[in-house]
């Protein structure tokens, strides 16, 4: 295995990060202002998330300057060609930030129903983008001979991309409720059980519906054994046993089956992929890939030494985090956002 090879297998690596952690914290910001019908279960909703949603999104930055680093080409292209929609998930991003920080600075019922949806909205607007980003990437972009965008915004919104965006939000939907599953207690918990059985029945259609029709989008057919059928078919009786785990009370096996589900989501479209990064609808030899949009062998090799010290370090940390506040929330929690 190449480092180019290597570098394409950690970045999907974060995505796989980013897209478990980060989802299931906004599933639960895209709940706040429905589950929490006052202000009492809306701070508690919040504050299950309050500890974590900074740290889950360094997986992102992190995800991105591997990309730049790695593959300056595949990053120069994606972010000139997708920039309106990344602006947008940007600005969903920075009003989500704000919601957290400015929630508590008022007890104005007015001012705080005010953050809720902002949060709820800033949750919503990258949970969406997020799918139409990875579809768009998957199914391919209209690029020329010198790695150029040369399409529109529109040329991002088409039905496979917008149904990945519909899949991306009620999958971390569904996920987010799990996770309020192993944080809540009281009332809000048996109200987090009942919603996660009610979004569980249009995640998996989605999941079927977007997974069918990257057949016909996609190389999927193309991909191989592992990649074609079974590691989806793999997520697929994973989501399904996550419900039924749910059901017996198991939490904990829901959304780690939840949880695996994403992950192979992640391995699916990257390995579907591979050796493309990002594919070109104009003609397959413009199509940018681990070796024509990588950095020097040099850079990749500086680069390889830095994460192997780093990055155990990260995870070590962010774990630990989770360990400190493992403790359910309630509405007699101190903490308050």
């Amino acid at each position: 295995m190449d480092l180019n090879t290597l570098w394409f297998i950690l970045i999907a690596v974060l995505f796989i990060g980013y897209f478990f952690l980060e989802g299931f914290d906004y599933g639960v910001g895209m709940l706040v202002p429905f589950m929490g019908k006052t202000d009492e279960e809306r701070r508690v909703l919040v504050n299950s998330i309050g500890t974590f949603w900074d740290g889950n999104e360094v997986w992102l930055l992190t995800a991105g300057g591997a990309m730049f680093a790695a593959f300056p080409n595949w990053y120069a292209t994606l972010f000139s060609g997708f920039y309106i929609a990344l602006i947008l998930m940007l600005l969903g991003l920075i009003i989500r930030g704000v919601s957290f920080e400015f929630r508590s600075k008022d007890k104005n019922p007015k001012w705080r129903n005010l953050w809720d949806w902002t949060l709820s909205i800033g949750s919503f607007i990258p949970a969406l983008l997020w799918g139409v980003a990875v579809a768009d990437i998957w199914r391919g972009v209209p690029i020329d001979q010198n790695m150029t965008y040369v399409g529109g915004f529109f040329n991002l919104l088409n039905p496979y991309a917008l149904l990945g965006g519909l899949t991306f939000t009620f999958v971390f939907l569904y996920h987010g409720t799990l996770f309020l599953n192993l944080k809540l207690e009281g009332d809000l918990l048996g109200k987090a059980k009942s919603t996660a059985l009610k979004l569980w029945i249009p995640t998996v259609i989605l999941f079927v519906l977007f997974y069918l029709y990257s057949f016909a989008e996609t190389n999927l057919l193309q991909a191989g054994v592992l990649i074609t059928w079974i590691v989806p078919l793999t997520a697929a009786v994973l989501l399904i046993l996550s419900y039924f785990m749910l059901k017996g009370d198991k939490p904990g096996w829901a959304f780690i089956f939840m949880g695996l589900t994403i992950a192979l989501t992640v391995v699916m479209v990257f390995g579907a992929l591979y050796p493309n990064v990002l594919p070109s609808t104009l003609n397959p030899a413009y199509s940018l890939t681990v070796h024509n949009a990588s950095s020097s062998p040099y850079t990749l090799k500086v680069m390889s030494i830095v994460a192997l010290i780093f990055v155990p370090i990260v995870l070590a940390y962010q774990a630990w985090t989770y360990y400190i506040f493992r403790q359910r929330v309630g509405t007699k929690s101190k903490l308050e956002y």
